[in-house]
C-alpha cells in the first residue's frame, strides 16, 4: 500500500514538472482591475486599469507629440544639459552634438522625469564608455497623468521622438544606423513607436521590461519592426498579478535574466522590474552578460538553455541575433 501511494505521488510530481510552463510568459494573463505600479522613485500607487483616461491631455498630447523636452549629454558637458528644440537648428548646431558619433535616447517610465535614476545611470555609463551623444527624453507632461491616460498616450509621444530624429536627421545629416533608441517600462512601448515613425531605420531599440498592464494586446507595444535590430530584456514579467513587465517575447531578441521573474537580491516587484536598466547600464560598461537561446518558455524556467550564444544589452550598433535567451546574473553590481 505504501509503495502504491509513493508511486501516484512520484508520478503526479513528474506530470506536474513535465506541464508546460508557457503561461508563465504568456499574453493571456488577466490584471486586476486595481493593481500596484512604481513611480520613478520607487514609491507604489495604486492603478486603476478601467479608468477614464484625461481625454482632453490626450487630444493635446495627439495634437503636438513633439511638446517634449530633448536633453543632451556629451563628454563636454556630462552634468549639465543642454536643450535641444525641434524645428530649431540653432538649439543643434549651437550645442555639443557631434553627428559623427553615435546617439542614444533614454526615455523613462511612468510618473518619472529626467532625474530619474535610470537617466543618470545609463548615461554615465555610456559616457564613462565611449564618445557618444546621449539625449535624454523628458516626457513628464504626460508621464506625470494617471497610468491608464499615460499608458494611451505614449504612441504620440514616441511619433514625436520619432519626428525629433528626423528632424536631427536632416540638421546634422546623421544616418539614423548611427541611432540607439534606449525606453524602460512604458518608455519602451515609447521608443517603439519612435522607431515605428521612421519606418525601423534605427540601428537599434532596447526596451528594458516592457510595461504589461494594457499592453498585452495592443497593437502599439514595441514589436522587432520598430528597428533593424529590437532587443528586449524581461526581469519581472511571469504569472503573477503583481508583475509589472509584459513578460512575452516582443523584439527579434528576447532576454530573461534568472527566468525574467525574480532577480536575485530582489525581494519585490519594483526591484525586479528596475534590475532591467541596472542590468543594461553594467552591460554598457562591461559587455558582460551571455545568454543561451532557448527553443521553449519550460527551458527558460529551468535553465536547461543549450542553444547558441549571445550577449545581452551593450553598446554594438551592429548587433544581430533572433530568439529567446536565458541567462543568469549576480546579485549585486556588476551582477
Amino acid at each position: 500500500m505504501q509503495k502504491a501511494i509513493l508511486c501516484l505521488l512520484l508520478a503526479t510530481v513528474y506530470t506536474a514538472m513535465s506541464v508546460p510552463l508557457a503561461s508563465e510568459y504568456s499574453e493571456d494573463r488577466v490584471y486586476p482591475r486595481y493593481i500596484q505600479f512604481p513611480d520613478g522613485e520607487g514609491v507604489m500607487h495604486t492603478v486603476d486599469l478601467e479608468a477614464e483616461p484625461d481625454m482632453e491631455l490626450l487630444d493635446q498630447i495627439q495634437r503636438d507629440p513633439a511638446n517634449n523636452r530633448y536633453l543632451l549629454y556629451t563628454r563636454r558637458n556630462r552634468r549639465i544639459s543642454q536643450t535641444l528644440t525641434i524645428n530649431n537648428a540653432n538649439s543643434v548646431t549651437n550645442s555639443n552634438f557631434n553627428a559623427n558619433v553615435p546617439t542614444v535616447v533614454i526615455a523613462h517610465g511612468w510618473l518619472s522625469n529626467q532625474y530619474t535614476d535610470i537617466n543618470p545611470t545609463i548615461r554615465d555609463a555610456y559616457l564613462g564608455k565611449s564618445d557618444v551623444n546621449v539625449i535624454v527624453l523628458d516626457w513628464r507632461r504626460l508621464a506625470l497623468s494617471d497610468y491608464a491616460t499615460a499608458a494611451r498616450g505614449v504612441p504620440a509621444v514616441g511619433r514625436g521622438l520619432g519626428q525629433f530624429l528626423a528632424f536631427i536627421n536632416r540638421v546634422t545629416g546623421q544616418a539614423y544606423s548611427q541611432m540607439h533608441l534606449v525606453g524602460f517600462s512604458l518608455g519602451a512601448h515609447l521608443v517603439g513607436n519612435a522607431g515605428r515613425e521612421l519606418g525601423g531605420r534605427v540601428a537599434r531599440v532596447t526596451a528594458l521590461d516592457p510595461a504589461g498592464p494594457l499592453w498585452n494586446y495592443s497593437s502599439n507595444r514595441v514589436r522587432p519592426s520598430d528597428g533593424v535590430y529590437v532587443e528586449a530584456i524581461h526581469t519581472d514579467g511571469g504569472y503573477t498579478v503583481g508583475g509589472l513587465g509584459i513578460g512575452s517575447n516582443v523584439a527579434d531578441a528576447d532576454f530573461y535574466p534568472n527566468g525574467g521573474i525574480s532577480q536575485p537580491g530582489c525581494l519585490t516587484n519594483l526591484c525586479n522590474h528596475n534590475r532591467a536598466w541596472e542590468f543594461f547600464a553594467a552591460t554598457v560598461t562591461y559587455n558582460h552578460m551571455v545568454g543561451r537561446r532557448c527553443t521553449t518558455s519550460t527551458q527558460i524556467t529551468w535553465n536547461t538553455c543549450r542553444g547558441a550564444e549571445l550577449r545581452m544589452g551593450n553598446d554594438d550598433l551592429r548587433k544581430t541575433g533572433t530568439g529567446m535567451y536565458r541567462l543568469d546574473t549576480g546579485r549585486r553590481y556588476p551582477y
